[in-house]
Formats: C-alpha cells, sequence, structure tokens
C-alpha cells in the first residue's frame, strides 16, 4: 500500500484507523493537521516506531532538543530533509511492517 492509498483507504473506512499500530494512528493524525491528537498517541508508547513518530512530532513543532532526545530512543537518524519528505519516510516503512504483519497472519 502506498502512502496516498493509506489516506484514501482511511478517508472511506474511518473504523480501519483503530485497527492500526499508534505509531500509524498518529501520523495519519499529523497529515490531517491534528498535531496535538497525534502527540497524544505517541507520547506514552514504549515501542521504537512511536518514539520516531514523537522526534518528527516534535521537530514539526520546532521544538529541536526534545525532537533529538526522540529520535536517540528510536534508534533513528535524525532527519534534516523536509518534514513532508520525512512524513512519507516514515509512514512508508510503516507500511510496510503492517503489510508484512498482515501477510504473515494471513
Amino acid at each position: 500500500m502506498t502512502t496516498e492509498e493509506f489516506q484514501q483507504l482511511i478517508e472511506k473506512q474511518p473504523s480501519y484507523l483503530n485497527t492500526l499500530p499508534e505509531a500509524l494512528r498518529a501520523m495519519w493524525y499529523d497529515k490531517k493537521g491534528d498535531w496535538e491528537q497525534a502527540h497524544e498517541i505517541v507520547q506514552n508508547a514504549s515501542d521504537a516506531d512511536s518514539a520516531w513518530v514523537h522526534a518528527y512530532l516534535h521537530r514539526k513543532e520546532g521544538d529541536l532538543s526534545n525532537a533529538h532526545f526522540w529520535y536517540r530512543r528510536s534508534g533513528q537518524p535524525e532527519f534534516f530533509k523536509e518534514l513532508d519528505q520525512e512524513w512519507e519516510q516514515i509512514v512508508s516503512l510503516l507500511l510496510k511492517k503492517v503489510n508484512i504483519t498482515w501477510t504473515r497472519q494471513n
């Protein structure tokens, strides 16, 4: 699934959103312009993917020292290109993980 297909699917079937991992759900809310909801989803999560999204969100907010902390927790390198490019990268990798998990279960 591409990032564009991901956005279109949730627009058409919002209930699907609740079946997604927290990190991917947070990225969807961020894309919809709801930074607060995205941050709320990942702020207490303990997995590396959520930490990566948390880093991205703080970078987007402009809180770079907090972003540095969360990049280190995530194990991901800091991203220095455009925010839209980082969003695409994170979502693409998270979608691959979801697809792999779904394929293994079915």
